[in-house]
């Protein structure tokens, strides 16, 4: 079958051993690449009730079929396993220049299994497979290591994942970091590597799959790019990165703020993408093959944080630490940003278990020395979390176990054990659907909904209808893993170039409607391995506050009934 290699890689740590297994056809044609294949593994290998951070558990990376190819926002790869945070479904993907050079190993598919006995790293390419020694590594953060382990290798090109101390520490929320600041950030991969003293993998090589229709993929990458010319979406992306997000979402009232008691910041201003020109010295950047360049490059140019480099901040970091803990300056966020990722933690966990404390503390609930505010607390309290040492040993363990122990559980706002990210649920109800059934817990980019209700492509504040138009949205992005696209290029990629492209790398005669088959599939799929786990329609709905607290100087939210109309269509439409 074009498009792909047919080869999966299977490397067993515990014995450092590597087999290559053939991967089915009929597999491929049922699921497709990237997160239809990872999410087949996952489910055929993981048993329920493994232990995430056992030798059990599986670490598998994908790539798509349109990686490394001339399709444009293609730079991109998943990694999947059972999360050490929600005991359940676990995706992640991250951009940057890995991705093109993992496919270039000659495999659709990656696991890790099994676990060393001290630490190693990996090199991972068309020749074979070398285990190197570690130990020297151990303990220092993502942006050494990285470099030297491409110093280690030195082969031209190659590219490297890396976890730093948290990882290592085996915090839940743990990611994993690439080309220093793009991150595999959600669902605490970090700590999956760190559990099997997996500390880097490095890879290169110069495979290529054979494509089904060449001619019509750059015909396809043509469209996508003129649609692309003089977009405005493409060029607030350009200009502003994802801090565009800051002044919109806080004119709808659904920026959160002060750990959720509110939905605008008085001082958005601060945050926003306009400040990060006018203040911090900023550079585009843009992975390879895309043209929208949505990273920024900033350099902090005075005061306390002065000569600080880091690629962002991204909105959800600027809403977990700017808006939650009410941190009123970029220069601060940018340094909990690179604090972050230097110990490799999710800054968006991070950021909502730092305002957790803060609320408890205001409440009078807890005796922490954290207020709403302190930038030098939060970056303390993040160093004690990648350390597990005082406080931060609880918050370690993530935000449900975390709350427990802190008796805190009536006030902390997850899903399934997962933060939501920048979008309250109580102004953009869509969004509290969206949370609700995400395999992997509170999570944004599976469907991207916020676009259409932002946009007014759907009432905000209505629930009617937002579960056909939730599921057109979901499908269509469970394809763009497949593949694996950013879903930055969501609105100039509708399903006919969809249709076109599969063809064109596959050479498959897929309809929309079959591709819209496969996408129920494969998130089929993810609740088929959640309910092995024991998570269950149950543990599809919203934190208590959501429903009890009005928002906005007393609008209303988002009410019990009306999300369990939206999950009862969406089970409907689903055929569950």
């Amino acid at each position: 079958m074009k498009g792909f290699y047919g080869k999966l890689l299977r490397i067993n740590l515990t014995d450092k051993s590597h087999t290559v297994e053939t991967i089915p056809e009929e597999t491929l044609k049922q699921y497709l690449g990237g997160k239809g294949l990872g999410t087949y593994l996952l489910l055929q290998n993981v048993k329920p009730g493994t232990d995430p951070l056992s030798a059990d558990n599986k670490l598998i990376f994908t790539t798509g079929a349109a990686t490394d190819t001339v399709m444009v926002g293609n730079s991109r790869y998943g990694v999947f396993a059972k999360s050490p945070l929600t005991g359940g479904y676990a995706e992640s993907y991250s951009g940057g220049r890995v991705a093109p050079v993992m496919r270039r190993t000659g495999y659709d598919a990656i696991i890790f299994d099994g676990a060393a006995d001290r630490p190693v790293f990996v090199e991972i390419s068309d020749r074979g497979v070398t285990f190197h020694d570690a130990a020297d590594l151990w303990g220092q953060d993502t942006y050494a290591t990285e470099a030297a382990v491409l110093e280690k290798i030195n082969e031209p090109g190659s590219q490297a994942l890396v976890i730093g101390p948290a990882g290592e520490n085996l915090v839940r929320f743990a990611c994993i970091e690439n080309n220093k600041w793009r991150s595999a950030g959600r669902t605490g991969m970090g700590a999956v590597m760190g559990a099997k003293k997996l500390k880097a993998v490095v890879f290169h090589g110069n495979a290529k799959a054979e494509l089904a229709d060449p001619e019509l993929l750059k015909d396809v990458a043509k469209r996508i790019r003129n649609l692309g010319k003089d977009n405005p979406g493409v060029e607030n992306y350009r200009t502003y990165g994802t801090t565009v997000m800051v002044k919109i979402m806080n004119g709808a009232k659904a920026f959160p703020n002060r750990y959720w008691n509110r939905g605008f910041d008085p001082n958005w201003e601060n945050l926003s993408g306009d400040t990060l020109r006018e203040q911090l010295q900023v550079k585009s950047s843009a992975c390879p093959n895309c043209f929208m360049a949505c990273g920024k490059h900033v350099t902090v140019p005075a005061g306390e944080y002065a000569g600080l480099e880091v690629e962002g901040p991204e909105y959800e970091t600027i809403y977990a630490f700017g808006g939650l803990c009410s941190l009123n300056s970029l220069d601060q966020v940018a340094y909990m940003n690179d604090l972050c990722d230097r110990l490799g933690m999710d800054t968006i966990t991070a950021g909502n278990l730092v305002a957790l404390v803060m609320e408890g503390a205001e409440r009078g609930l807890i005796d922490a020395p954290v207020k709403y505010g302190d930038a030098a607390a939060v970056a303390e309290l993040l160093k004690q979390m990648a350390e597990r040492k005082g406080l931060g040993e609880t918050l370690s363990l993530g935000i449900k176990e975390a709350a427990k122990q802190l008796k805190l559980e009536d006030i902390a706002i997850h899903v399934k054990g997962m933060e939501p990210p920048g979008y309250d649920p109580r102004v953009l109800k869509g969004m509290g659907l969206a949370y609700a059934t995400s395999a992997r817990g509170a999570c944004h980019l599976r469907a991207t909904f916020y676009k259409p209700e932002l946009a007014g492509m759907i009432d905000k504040s209505t629930t009617e209808g937002k579960a056909e138009l939730f599921i057109d949205f979901e499908n269509r992005l469970t394809i763009f893993n497949t593949q694996i696209l950013c879903v930055f290029f969501r609105d100039l990629i509708p399903w006919e170039t969809l249709v076109d492209l599969n063809k064109a790398v596959t050479g498959l005669e897929y309809t929309q409607q079959d591709l819209e088959a496969i996408a129920n599939r494969i998130i089929t799929a993810t609740r088929e391995f959640n309910l092995q786990q024991g998570i269950g329609r149950e543990y599809d709905t919203l934190p208590p506050r959501f429903f009890k607290e009005k928002i906005n100087d007393g609008q209303d939210g988002i009410t019990p009934e009306e999300l369990n109309k939206m999950v009862d269509d969406y089970y409907r439409l689903r055929g569950w």
